[in-house]
């Protein structure tokens, strides 16, 4: 029984190493989409100052 158990959590940890992993995948992307439409802003809005 404790070998399952240790069997299980090593499974679950790399469970959640492909989340995390995925999750800053998305975070980057999303981040690089903010940059983007804040560049674009900045060009439409900071010529008419």
């Amino acid at each position: 029984m404790d070998e399952k158990s240790t069997t299980d959590n090593i499974e679950n940890d790399d469970f959640l190493i492909i989340n995390e992993d995925s999750g800053y995948k998305n975070l980057i992307a999303r981040l690089k989409e903010i940059s983007t439409t804040i560049t674009l802003l900045r060009k439409n809005y900071l010529d008419k100052f």
